[in-house]
């Protein structure tokens, strides 16, 4: 072996990894060219936080992608991986005001202009620490054609989608309840808002009738919204209420009459049946107002305080009102009880504060006509989701879905593509910048002060990034994309609109499938967060462990779109798997020092039937890890490959051939042996590149006939290699050699002690099959002699045994160890465990016991039984087994 082929004794990702990701990038190999006869295949990366820095989902979501990719530009597609990071309007706007909060400034005194300033620089300072971290991954996407949301190009298709949607009437201005967050002092989208189980209360508050009577009780979460009250609904088949509907009762505290309404929305049997409508301040109260032509009265400010409406209580924050109120109004008497309550309350996805449903005038986009063309190409198998149940969940939201409220009260983002003449009052969208009123003429325009909500920009992303509004080449051969990766979190947040915005720009989908793959949570089962203290940085885990062994973790031990569990016990386990490749591979290494790498693709003819056997493993592996990523099933192509390396490759085959390595004597069958392991050791390590790219390039970068990139080297294909009846027959000799293995595990026989084997095999075909491979049976069972019958007169005495199908094997124990030792052993363990056995009984015979204990408890006492029976009978036949006389 010469100097280029030697391997580390141990691996080492950090020596490893950044090295060859320095050198696919350096040599271009993740750029495609745009002009060529292969059948296209493209990705647009979900654009992360340009604010953020990698977290699990990201290294979830990105490993999938990177391994489609990989899988498909080795098969000889035109592969296209587009990345790019997101403005995040509110998060990176929040980040850099928290900065100038510590220099002792905020924006408004530095202005707009001044501010983006600092934006812009911050994100030029902060905003490449995610796409460093991508390629620590190993993420092979086409960095030349990075974007970025607020680039010029994606601005420009922001405003021509912008003016396009105004001008036929689905983009208008309006006074709507939205989400305002308090904190971040803007409104969020319905899908931004998180809802969580709180424990709370119901306040019951008597309304006076404004005739002197009693009047109604209403229930409500929310004390200090009363304030802007201005009606009180009941169900209008409500017979306990008949004789207040269209009556007025008096709001407590404000002294205002307000009347007593009727609607079919109330709900008779929560609460006391009657509700008092917000319609400033709630969603469901604010369409009961439109219906019944009701006043908005708006009680809390941007801050979350009482505005002045509210009357005395000006001023106050929200909860600091909410107890001033429940205090004056049992002071009057009219808190008639308070109960527990626990309900959802809405959170503001960013920064978890309380939302406010508030009503504003806010820019909105009309979502029905986009949502409809949207619905149908799922329904005509235009569009697929993997797995299938994810298309119910897509469908359901977009038939209920509500007019997109899509203005921010930020300065950092896309900013409104709208002014309005100071002089005549004209509302100008354009696409290009006005100079004068094209009304009157005049030159005094101001431009709205919103931005549009960040997701605006994401739903053009799959086509926005290759160049649109232009007609571009890459437009042209890469859209529509071939899948879209993401998490089950956002199917509403960003699919669905990419979706509706690629058909209503592109007249197509823009994307075939979409593979949603579910969250990664803690051991435990939590959701991953700052508050629990429970994250886990990927970048940590890959200085530590090794980029490979964090994507395989990521991938195996899971079904698509489920839930995944991180265990550090299971990235252990995967660090082991990638050590036993390392070995094995360092192994063949080492034992093709006089290879003849000339014949590299020349196959001999006299293979031995483990030859025959691996090579038929190695293919059928091949097919079904080509069919699981065919289908997106990354995580069961993962569990082939480990199957196939562990057990088929590393643990049979590599131990089959060590004697035909090792024996000069028979060169023919030393090169066939090194030819086979190559052969394999090769193929596999192209079958598992996507999945663990750096350590397969390491490796194949050694192996003798290798060229530029294993990334560029074609996807293994069937060769005719599978062999069902070679399979089966190796599976005999396989059943044979751990049975003998597990005979000897069970007696305590020295691995170094030889062992005299008894086969009985009826058939004739078996016992051919069984005299075939003998040399293989006494390398790997530890035999000195294997004696093979038809039949068999005789048990041999003192001998342990084992039936298998079409088998029987006998082991003699005589010789391999202290047989009265032995039984002496098993007879003591014989007496404990049956006083074991007279315990439990007793124990479950009870009644106090049986009676009082939880079903759980006794139920694990009985299945201690069962365990000690079954060893009870073990030991007695091994006992039998020793103890008896040959004939």
């Amino acid at each position: 072996m010469n100097e280029e082929q030697q391997m580390a004794k141990i691996y080492d990702p950090g020596q490893v990894e950044d090295k060859w990701y320095e050198y696919w990038e350096k040599n271009g190999f993740f750029t495609p060219e745009v002009s060529g006869e292969q059948e296209p295949f493209s990705i647009v990366m979900p654009p992360p936080n340009v604010t953020g820095s990698l977290h699990l989902g990201h290294a979830m979501d990105n490993t999938l992608q990177d391994i489609l990719t990989r899988f498909k530009r080795m098969q000889g597609f035109n592969t296209l991986w587009i990345p790019g990071t997101d403005h995040a309007g509110i998060a990176t706007q929040a980040k850099v005001e928290e900065q100038l909060a510590k220099e002792g400034t905020n924006r408004h005194e530095l202005g707009r202009e001044k501010f983006l300033e600092r934006v812009w620089a911050w994100k030029e300072q902060y905003g490449g620490t995610i796409t460093r971290q991508l390629r620590k991954l190993g993420a092979s996407c086409d960095w030349s054609r990075e974007r970025f949301t607020m680039n010029a190009g994606c601005s420009k298709a922001v405003r021509e989608v912008f003016v396009n949607l105004y001008q036929k009437g689905l983009i208008y201005r309006g006074n709507y309840i939205v989400n305002w967050c308090s904190k971040c002092h803007t409104t969020i989208s319905d899908i931004e808002v998180e809802h969580n189980e709180r424990e709370g209360h119901l306040w019951h508050i008597r309304y006076p009738a404004a005739d002197g009577g009693d009047g109604v009780v209403v229930a409500t979460t929310r004390p200090e919204t009363m304030l802007g009250d201005v009606a009180v609904a009941v169900h209008p088949e409500d017979e306990r209420y008949r004789h207040l509907a269209g009556k007025t009762v008096i709001l407590p505290l404000m002294n205002r009459e307000i009347p007593v309404i009727t609607d079919e929305y109330v709900e008779k049997e929560f609460g006391t049946g009657a509700v008092k409508i917000t319609p400033a301040h709630d969603p469901n109260d604010f369409e009961m107002g439109l219906r019944h032509h009701l006043e908005q009265i708006t009680v809390l400010s941007s801050d979350a305080k009482i505005n002045e409406n509210g009357g005395k209580y000006q001023g106050m924050d929200r909860y600091e009102a909410r107890r001033e109120i429940v205090k004056d109004l049992e002071a009057l008497g009219l808190l008639e009880k308070i109960e527990p309550h626990t309900h959802a309350v809405g959170e503001c996805y960013r920064c978890s504060t309380v939302v406010e449903p508030r009503v504003s005038q806010q820019w909105f986009v009309k979502m029905k006509p986009l949502a409809e063309p949207a619905i149908q190409v799922v329904h005509d198998g235009d569009l697929q989701f993997v797995p299938e149940r994810f298309a119910r969940i897509y469908t359901g939201w977009l038939e209920n879905i509500r007019d997109w409220c899509i203005s921010r009260q930020l300065w950092w983002g896309h900013r409104i593509p709208v002014w309005y003449c100071q002089n005549c009052g004209a509302e100008i969208c354009v696409k290009e910048d006005p100079e004068v009123c094209p009304q009157c003429g005049s030159h005094h325009l101001e431009q709205d002060p919103d931005v549009l909500d960040t997701w605006f920009s994401s739903a053009l992303w799959p086509f926005s990034t290759m160049g649109w509004p232009e007609k571009t080449a890459e437009l042209q051969t890469y859209y529509p994309t071939s899948v879209l990766v993401t998490g089950r979190d956002i199917i509403f947040f960003w699919v669905a609109r990419m979706i509706f915005m690629g058909l209503e720009f592109q007249k197509d989908v823009p994307f075939h499938k979409v593979m949603i793959h579910g969250l990664i949570l803690d051991a435990q089962g939590r959701k991953m967060s700052k508050s629990l203290g429970n994250g886990i940085d990927p970048i940590e885990v890959i200085n530590e462990y090794g980029a490979d062994t964090l994507r395989f973790m990521l991938i195996t031990g899971n079904t698509p779109g489920n839930d995944l569990r991180f265990h550090f016990e299971k990235l252990e386990s995967t660090r082991n798997f990638l050590n036993k490749i390392w070995n094995a591979s360092r192994f063949v290494l080492m034992n093709l020092e006089d290879y003849d790498s000339g014949n590299y693709l020349d196959l001999p003819t006299a293979l031995t039937l483990a030859d025959r056997w691996i090579l038929s493993r190695y293919e059928d592996t091949v097919l079904n890890v080509t069919a699981a990523l065919d289908r997106y099933d990354l995580g069961e192509a993962g569990r082939l490959l480990y199957e196939f390396i562990w057990s088929d490759y590393c643990d049979w085959y590599i131990e089959l051939t060590k004697k035909r390595l090792y024996a000069k004597e028979n060169e023919d069958d030393r090169r066939t042996a090194q030819r086979i392991l190559l052969e394999v050791l090769e193929g596999t390590m192209r079958l598992a590149h996507p999945l663990i790219p750096f350590l397969t390039e390491e490796i194949w970068q050694h192996l003798p006939g290798h060229g530029t990139t294993i990334m560029l080297s074609a996807w293994p294909e069937a060769k005719g290699y599978k062999n069902v009846r070679i399979e089966n027959e190796m599976i005999l000799l396989m059943d044979v050699i751990r049975a003998v293995r597990n005979i000897r595990a069970d007696m305590g026989v020295a691995p170094g002690r030889k062992a005299d084997i008894l086969l009985v095999a009826p058939e004739q075909e078996t016992m051919d099959i069984l005299t075939s491979g003998i040399e293989d049976i006494k390398q790997l069972a530890g035999a000195e002699k294997i004696t093979i019958v038809q039949q068999m007169d005789k048990k041999p005495a003192q001998s342990a045994s084992a039936v298998l199908t079409g088998i029987s094997v006998y082991v003699p124990l005589k010789g391999l160890l202290d047989l009265d030792k032995e039984i002496s052993k098993i007879r003591k363990e014989i007496e404990n465990t049956l006083k074991e056995q007279k315990r439990l009984e007793d124990k479950l015979a009870n009644p106090g016991f049986v009676g009082k204990a939880p079903q759980d408890v006794v139920n694990k006492e009985k299945e201690k039984l069962d365990d000690v029976m079954v060893r009870l009978r073990s030991l007695k036949l091994r006992l039998s087994d020793l103890s008896e006389e040959l004939e």
